[in-house]
């Protein structure tokens, strides 16, 4: 089992490219697990054809200790199967400690077990990296981590801060950084500034995923470009960058 967490500034277009590649993966025959660990909760919406589902958070909420893993598991495009972490109430509680109590619960019912997915992907908020939003560095659940950015001040910022992160847990055999996934925001020199950032932080441009208006029209349709525009060039970066992914990645048992 591979297991891999994508993090990246807020609205970076991190969900959206973690959502194509799941579908790539998949298209490519594995069985994929995508985790959202975003308070927003729509990480896994254009696997689900535009809809939601309760969050881990929801559903402890409403049904306590009774919760089943049909309540927090949902099965998406082509068996993608689909888990969102949920945030607490705006104002109060910690989305971290979100982030924690989901990942407890998922394995209280031995998810991984019972699904048995050959790849588990985090979707992971990078805008703060405290201790619960750190949990898949540190927790020993994602082996390998890629960071999504763009050519923008800030998402480079975010991006030197995981990297950060990652480092500090680096001695204690947590996951490693594979790379940086260039979101194109077509900046003045983007992939220039993009490669440069990454050399300052000892890693390299995974790949490039150009701006490509597909990605709205499917996202309209509350599908991924792979899904929605399966021959178009966009898919065939993602199937790309699944690749990729899979080179810059290992099976825990190796």
């Amino acid at each position: 089992m591979r297991k891999i967490a994508i993090y990246g500034k807020g609205g970076i277009g991190k969900s959206t490219t973690t959502s194509n590649l799941t579908a790539a993966l998949i298209e490519k025959g594995y069985k994929v697990m995508q985790i959202g660990c975003d308070p927003k909760a729509d990480s896994t919406t254009n696997l689900l054809s535009g809809e939601s589902l309760i969050t881990v958070l929801d559903a402890i909420k409403e049904k306590g200790g009774d919760v089943e893993l049909e309540d927090i598991v949902k099965i998406g495009y082509k068996g993608a199967l689909c888990v969102e972490a949920g945030g607490p109430t705006p104002g109060i509680g910690c989305a971290g400690r979100g982030i924690i109590t989901a990942f407890e619960k998922l394995e209280e019912l031995d998810a991984y077990n019972i699904y048995k997915p050959d790849i588990i992907i985090y979707d992971v908020l990078g805008d703060v990296v405290c201790g619960g939003f750190a949990m898949p560095i540190r927790g020993g659940y994602a082996n390998d981590v890629f960071i999504v950015s763009s050519g923008e001040m800030m998402a480079l910022y975010a991006a030197s801060n995981i990297s950060s992160a990652i480092k500090n847990f680096g001695t204690r055999g947590y996951a490693k950084l594979g790379g940086i996934i260039l979101n194109s925001r077509n900046v003045e020199d983007e992939e220039n500034i993009v490669n440069k950032a990454a050399e300052e932080i000892g890693t390299k441009v995974v790949k490039k995923i150009p701006r490509d208006g597909h990605v709205q029209l499917a996202e309209q349709q509350g599908k991924t470009v792979v899904e929605a525009y399966p021959e178009s060039e966009m898919a065939k970066h993602y199937l790309e960058l699944a690749e990729l992914i899979l080179e810059g990645t290992r099976d825990e048992e190796e």
